[in-house]
């Protein structure tokens, strides 16, 4: 079974999960050949929207998902993705998660995830 592209234009989300303790890590999203890629491979591809290419997870960084589980929703229109992070880091920032900032009370965000390495070093 895969995903239905032709429901959502051509392109559905993937979250992507940790594998080691269920953290999401990051969203993205994965066109057929993508998902193709990923089925080949074992390694999280998407579909990059800003650059209109197919898109390796980790093939600038070093930082690749190795994927674990591969799961649908009830519709067919949303993937999960769960991975081995290597490396230890999913965003291009440095960072654990895409999701390091926490929105506070304030409304103010907070640094909440591990910083891993510095980008300007890893894209040069």
């Amino acid at each position: 079974m895969k995903p239905d592209f032709a429901k959502c234009g051509g392109l559905v989300p993937a979250i992507v999960q940790n594998v080691e303790d269920g953290e999401v890590l990051m969203l993205a999203y994965m066109n057929e050949e993508a998902w193709d890629k990923t089925l080949e491979t074992g390694e999280a591809h998407f579909y990059s929207r800003s650059r209109n290419k197919l898109w390796h997870k980790g093939g600038t960084s070093g930082h690749v998902q190795k994927v674990e589980n591969i799961r649908l929703d009830c519709d067919a229109d949303t993937v999960l993705l769960i991975v081995e992070q290597v490396g230890g880091a999913a965003c291009h920032e440095g960072y654990t998660s895409c999701f390091y900032r926490e929105i506070t009370g304030s409304g103010e965000p907070e640094i909440v995830c591990e910083k891993v390495f510095d980008p300007k070093e890893v894209y040069k």
